[in-house]
């Protein structure tokens, strides 16, 4: 940390945001710039910090905040009042937590469950070198809702291919962390299942839960919390107490016990009593504590029933608090000691709430429907009360300890503990208010989703403020009938918000509920492919597909045809496109029937016509090339999204090799030909465009370009490729939802693909950086960001392929390293640059990671010969070189075809000139014909002919051709080969990139 004085403002607030484990995409949505900023800043940092990864960042941040602290600082809520006593249930809780990875607070509401696991977890905090958060279950009435809140309080997003649990595990799948579920007992089931998926992957990962009741599962250790010690404790092993259930806004800490408490002959209920009477202004007499004990064992040491009688203190002194209490609690007689607690909070919250008057009673009572912080005008919009009441009220209610205060740039918000609201909604219950009560919050969350439907620069945090919210009224309305249409309005607008924020999960969900909940069936179709779209966008190709036939059926069944017809095309087309998406292959003869279907269905519907048309060129194409799914159809390409097919799934690739086809042959006996295949997807293109029908005609040039890569022709793949990518950038009736963004970044990452395999660097990086930069991609940066580096890596970009392979990285950890093939060329680009570099541990280890994310044939004979030939070039080790492209391009053109044919040929024809192979002269002349049209490849190879030739001019003038082509690397390498004053211009240009000087022979 030598350079530390040298971290600027922005940088420092960005460390203290990595420091809170925050990802870039969340850091940027916090400090409002962009990920590409944020990744600049991150990069600098590990230079000045001269650390080697983020993690290690992140100790620094800690470092820095704390400097006599080595671990992260617990992510607890923040304290407003003191912890008072515990100390027995607090060490043995710790010392559960040191040796059961589950332990469950259980008690009663009031009994102070929160209080003490907060205390606990910051007790603990230094034995968990990854931190501990703490994750609200409040607003969480949805079990499937658990993962989602949890990756919240993490900071975490969604991992593309995996659900919210799945991702929540690979980001804590290394980490020793501490997880603090607080009140589970709404959610109890899910609870279960959720830390049962969590602590089988995540060996490291503690969990103290506290709840009601406990999960009811073999991992889990049950501490029934005990009410607060009457007396004198024993022991700090061997006595109870706690402290308030429901303060969800303080944060576990030693506040201690005061002096008061002492005094009391150490009973923990009369210490917490007197503490919280103190800090209204009157002290107590020490002769006043046995009349405090007295108050305390009529409340049964319950933490709640006791912070509210001391919250009366002020105003009725202790006279007036015994004498309220006397009667009601005489009554609670019979019955077990745990019941009686629960009366007794009970009879205390009755006692609180009598005190009140009438508009405050109904005041509390209506605002038990908010499920998280709410300001006044909501209380008033919400409760149907007068504004100006309203404000008086809630600052009543906030003096008597029956609401929480919190404090925030936007304004006071106001929280009602999670046991008063029970009580509240009780009440609202009693008093016949419930329905018109949710009615009004139902119609005030209806109008914050509108509202956050405009885009501002703090949208990210107002969804997140709101979302509980509208997830809590969307639940009460769903089961009701009067309430359906304004609840499918809430479940629409959920879904394009959750979309926005990235939840794609939850987006799908909401699109199908909405389609459950929707009046006709031209709406519930609509949401079907709207949620099939949105499974598209998750890699789900199981649930898209299912999906897709919902939607034909509502339309069948409502009598449009043409829709049915429609959707089942595209059921049939996008198990063709998407089949890696798919866990269970579409078997050929139930797509071939769907198509039949659809082609039946559609009649002289144009528009249903051309879906039809879509799927048969899908189908002829998969016909032709005799495999399930070849490369370079559509996303079958290798998107920069990680949805490839074929680059994808290296047993796929493997199959595909091994069937007798080849570009322009028949791939089955009787089957139709790549050509017929180009001229079918050229059908629909064409029907597509007449409809104008944009998404349906990027579909179309998405399999033509597939087709054409197959047929041989990487110019025509690559401008079909660059159309379909104009075309959704520019007509201005493409949607923004789900559809629209899924073929957007499917279709940049085929255009990046497509511009890499025809030498148009330029071109590859202005797409994948398109790709990497958009906004659904933010939380999935190794998807994002993959295409990128192998553009930046080719173009001799170091510096700014270091940067990005810092997201990268970072983001392949936290979606838990995993192992697809698509990773593969950016994981070997990064390795090819830290070799140029002549970082020989770094290239060790993105070795290491490329040979785990893709062991197949497209790392052994494509892309990775041909990263590996240019490192061993630079090294001045051609025979390596050879020995690494020794097979003739056409025995490893189902590896090479669509991106790394014309790199493969040249590299193989310079490695055979540097090397002396006899054989030299006649692969150039084959590699001159197989590369004419790339600027690249063909600099290469004339590159090699000079030489051979020992032509200097020559050699000196494809410097130029590199340099127009924007490959800076070959071009300084030409002048450190053409050798003599020509050398010190390319070691210069070399270092210029960040470079190593290369080898000479």
């Amino acid at each position: 940390m030598g350079e530390a004085a040298d971290i600027s403002p922005r940088e420092a607030e960005v460390l203290e945001l990595v420091g809170d484990h925050l990802s870039n995409a969340e850091i940027g949505a916090r400090l409002y710039i962009s990920v590409r900023t944020v990744e600049t800043h991150v990069s600098s940092l590990l230079r000045k910090l001269d650390v080697p990864d983020r993690r290690a960042l992140a100790r620094c941040a800690t470092e820095r905040a704390r400097p006599d602290r080595q671990r992260p600082a617990p992510a607890l809520p923040r304290r407003l009042t003191s912890f008072v006593g515990r100390e027995g249930e607090r060490a043995t809780l710790t010392t559960m937590l040191k040796e059961h990875r589950q332990v469950t607070a259980v008690g009663p509401g009031g009994v102070g469950k929160t209080r003490l696991a907060l205390a606990v977890a910051a007790d603990a905090a230094e034995e968990f070198a990854d931190g501990v958060w703490f994750v609200d279950l409040v607003p969480v009435s949805d079990p499937g809702m658990i993962a989602t809140a949890v990756a919240e309080a993490l900071g975490l997003g969604e991992q593309l291919g995996h659900d919210m649990a799945e991702s929540v595990a690979a980001a804590l799948a290394d980490r020793h962390a501490l997880l603090v579920l607080d009140n589970c007992e709404q959610v109890v089931d899910g609870a279960a299942l959720f830390l049962e998926r969590l602590l089988a992957a995540c060996p490291r990962v503690a969990v103290l839960v506290t709840s009601r009741s406990r999960l009811m599962v073999p991992f889990e250790r049950v501490y029934p919390v005990p009410p607060l010690s009457l007396s004198q404790p024993l022991s700090p092993s061997s006595s109870p107490s706690s402290a308030d259930d429901g303060d969800k806004d303080s944060e576990g800490g030693d506040g201690g016990d005061t002096g008061e408490g002492s005094a009391a002959g150490g009973s923990d209920a009369v210490a917490l009593f007197i503490d919280r009477a103190t800090s209204v202004g009157r002290p107590l007499d020490p002769a006043q504590h046995d009349q405090v004990a007295e108050i305390c064992a009529r409340l049964d040491g319950m933490a709640l029933a006791i912070e509210l009688a001391a919250a009366r203190y002020a105003t009725l002194g202790l006279d007036g608090i015994t004498a309220a209490l006397a009667h009601p609690l005489r009554m609670l007689t019979g019955g077990s000691r745990a019941e009686d607690r629960h009366r007794s909070v009970r009879a205390a919250l009755d006692w609180s709430h009598d005190l009140l008057d009438p508009a405050d009673r109904a005041l509390l009572r209506r605002v038990s429907v908010f499920v998280t912080p709410f300001t006044a005008p909501a209380a008033a919009e919400v409760t149907g009360l007068d504004a100006a009441t309203v404000v008086d009220g809630l600052a009543r209610l906030a003096e008597q300890s029956l609401l929480a205060v919190t404090f925030a740039p936007d304004g006071t918000r106001y929280r009602a503990l999670e046991t008063l609201r029970q009580y509240g909604s009780d009440r609202l219950t009693e008093a016949g208010e419930l329905d018109d009560t949710q009615a009004r919050h139902l119609h005030w969350c209806l109008a914050r989703s509108a509202e956050l439907a405009a885009p501002r620069a703090d949208w990210r945090a107002r969804f997140d403020q709101a979302a509980d919210e509208l997830r809590a009224a969307l639940a009460w309305a769903e089961s009701r009938t009067e309430q359906r249409a304004d609840a499918h309005r809430l479940a629409r607008a959920m879904a394009e918000l959750a979309f926005t924020r990235h939840l794609i999960a939850e987006s799908q969900q909401r699109y199908e509920q909405a389609a459950a909940l929707a009046s006709t069936p031209a709406d519930a179709a609509s949401m079907f492919r709207h949620a099939a779209a949105a499974a598209a966008c998750r890699l789900h190709g199981d649930d898209m597909h299912r999906l897709n036939r919902a939607a034909a059926d509502v339309a069948r069944r409502a009598g449009d045809t043409a829709a049915a017809a429609r959707d089942l095309a595209a059921a049939a087309s996008n198990a063709y496109r998407f089949s890696s998406k798919f866990v269970t292959r579409l078997p050929p003869e139930e797509a071939d029937a769907l198509i039949t279907a659809a082609r039946e269905l559609a009649g002289a519907d144009p528009s249903a016509r051309a879906a039809v048309a879509l799927a048969e060129a899908g189908r002829a194409l998969t016909h032709a090339i005799g495999a399930t799914h070849p490369p370079g159809t559509g996303t079958g390409t290798g998107t920069g999204t990680g949805t490839s097919d074929a680059a994808d799934a290296s047993e796929e690739a493997t199959h595909a090799a091994s069937r007798p086809s080849r570009p322009g042959s028949p791939g089955r006996p009787g089957g139709p030909t790549v050509q017929e295949a180009i001229a079918s997807a050229e059908r629909a293109v064409e029907l597509a465009h007449l409809e104008k029908d944009p998404l349906a005609e990027s579909a179309a040039l998405d399999t033509l370009a597939g087709a054409l890569s197959w047929a041989g022709d990487a110019f025509a793949a690559a401008a079909t490729a660059r159309r379909r990518v104009e075309l959704l950038s520019s007509a201005p009736d493409v949607p923004v939802g789900p559809a629209g963004t899924h073929e957007l970044i499917e279709a940049l990452g085929e255009a990046t693909e497509a511009a890499l395999g025809v030498g148009d660097l330029p071109g590859a990086r202005r797409w994948a950086r398109r790709l990497a930069e958009h906004p659904q991609l933010a939380e999935v940066g190794h998807r994002a960001t993959g295409w990128l580096l192998v553009a930046d890596t080719l173009a001799g970009d170091a510096e700014q392929a270091l940067i990005t392979g810092l997201r990268f990285r970072d983001a392949w950890q936290r979606a838990g390293s995993p192992a697809r093939a698509v990773l593969g060329p950016p994981a070997a680009a990064m390795a090819t640059i830290h070799g140029l570099r002549d970082d020989r541990e770094a290239r060790r280890d993105w070795s290491a990671l490329l040979a785990q994310v893709d062991p197949s044939p497209w790392n052994t004979h494509g892309y990775g010969a041909v990263f590996d030939a240019i490192h061993m070039l630079h090294q001045g080790r051609p025979e390596a070189a050879l020995e690494r492209t020794a097979p003739e391009p056409g025995q490893v053109r189902q590896w090479t075809t669509w991106i790394w044919l014309h790199w493969y040929v040249a590299l193989r024809a310079e490695a055979s000139v540097l090397a002396g192979d006899p054989a030299a002269s006649a692969r150039l002349a084959q590699a001159r014909t197989s590369v004419v049209g790339n600027p690249v490849a063909t600099a290469l190879v004339e590159r090699a002919a000079a030489l051979l030739d020992a032509d200097t001019e020559r050699l000196v003038a494809t410097a130029s051709a590199f340099d127009a082509a924007g490959c800076r690397y070959q071009s300084a390498r030409t002048l450190t080969l053409a050798g003599g004053e020509h050398a010190a211009r390319g070691a210069r240009a070399l270092t210029d990139l960040g470079l190593a000087p290369m080898t000479i022979r």
